[in-house]
């Protein structure tokens, strides 16, 4: 082996070497930066978000069930099958609107004698075939309340782009287990 070659691997080592602590400086970093607006996307999420209360099927609305832990609720025991999406004009009970959140919908309920809002609440709702529903929900401290699975946001007047960011924010992900 000629002296020139036993000095040429070192370098070739050291080199590999700053390649490799290169690359894996980049990786981490760009875990960092994917983990950072991952984290930044969750936190910008609209809404308070309810722990998971699960999604057991009951027999019906009077069958013993454990609390809810938002009102109107945001996921727990419910009927097995849903209420049809689109506007309601009577209150649905929230063992059955539990069901259609967990089939990715989004319920937009309201409080309040208010002709005008409903129409409103009615035209958002109508941009979307299905998995939106518009209903009234009497005795409810909130003019609007809007609930997907595990979320709850509410108003004292309509905000269009509100609403709309919730729905679209929400409305479609399948919470069956």
């Amino acid at each position: 082996m000629a002296k020139g070659e036993r000095r040429g691997r070192p370098r070739r080592r050291a080199t590999q070497q700053r390649r490799t602590f290169v690359l894996v400086a980049i990786a981490v970093l760009a875990a960092a930066v994917v983990g950072y607006f991952a984290y930044r996307a969750q936190a910008n999420l609209p809404g308070v978000q309810f722990p998971d209360q699960g999604n057991l099927h009951i027999a019906s609305p009077e069958t013993p069930h454990e609390k809810y832990n938002s009102d109107p609720p945001t996921s727990g025991p419910h009927l097995p099958y849903i209420a049809p999406w689109g506007l309601h004009t009577r209150p649905i009970v929230r063992e059955l609107q539990v069901h259609n959140l967990e089939d990715g919908g989004v319920v937009v309920q309201y409080n309040c004698e208010c002709p005008d809002l409903v129409a409103k609440l009615k035209a958002i709702v109508d941009r979307y075939d299905r998995q939106v529903i518009v209903a009234p929900y009497p005795g409810m401290p909130y003019k609007i309340a809007l609930t997907a699975w595990t979320r709850l946001d509410t108003l004292d007047e309509l905000d269009e782009g509100r609403i709309t960011r919730f729905i679209e924010a929400y409305r479609g992900i399948d919470h069956h287990k």
